[in-house]
């Protein structure tokens, strides 16, 4: 699998990624790298958001590893949830940053669309990224998240929303979660071989 050409795929969340988002520079750095784009970012609805993912993935046969954040990693699972299985094996890995958790009673009304948020077991190897500290999950849901989802997952102290606003812009400390995924989607490949 290491000689075998992977695209990385920023999946942003609400309001999208802007020019100083962790997410942003990672595209421009990450080889063969491209942003799923959405319609609305400011309402958005689960079926167009997560059409616009299939879209994307679609778009060129290589595999796939994705970079989401916040709504964006609802938005894999939901996709995850009901994808043909072709789609699904294109898919060799998911690096999933502070997922939102739009079932807690505080969420923002114009998210609420995108609850319930699946329970199913990712078929995919995945990594959860979260914070002690976000507004947006708790450590506790965050974690109950990756186990449902057959996530590894990882907490921060005081890394918030892990976003511009909670200081992070390049967010090169991510990258080690990125190459930590990538190992265990090399020992997934070798199990299946």
């Amino acid at each position: 699998m290491r000689n075998e050409p992977i695209r990385y795929l920023i999946v942003p969340g609400w309001q999208g990624s802007p020019e100083d988002h962790w997410q942003t520079h990672w595209q421009n750095s990450l080889p063969n790298s491209a942003r799923v784009e959405q319609a609305d970012w400011l309402t958005p609805r689960r079926e167009d958001w997560v059409a616009a993912l299939a879209e994307a993935i679609a778009a060129d046969s290589t595999p796939v590893i994705l970079i989401a954040h916040s709504l964006g990693c609802i938005t894999v699972a939901h996709w995850a949830a009901n994808a043909p299985l072709q789609a699904l094996r294109q898919v060799r890995g998911a690096l999933l940053v502070a997922p939102a958790d739009v079932e807690r009673p505080a969420c923002v009304p114009a998210l609420r669309n995108f609850a319930p948020i699946p329970t199913d077991l990712l078929p995919f190897p995945s990594q959860v990224v979260s914070s002690d500290n976000d507004a947006a999950v708790s450590a506790t849901r965050a974690l109950e998240l990756a186990r449902n989802w057959g996530a590894e997952a990882g907490i921060l102290a005081g890394a918030g929303h892990i976003n511009v606003k909670s200081g992070h812009r390049r967010w090169e400390q991510g990258f080690a979660y990125l190459y930590r995924l990538q190992n265990r989607m090399e020992h997934h490949a070798r199990r299946r071989a």
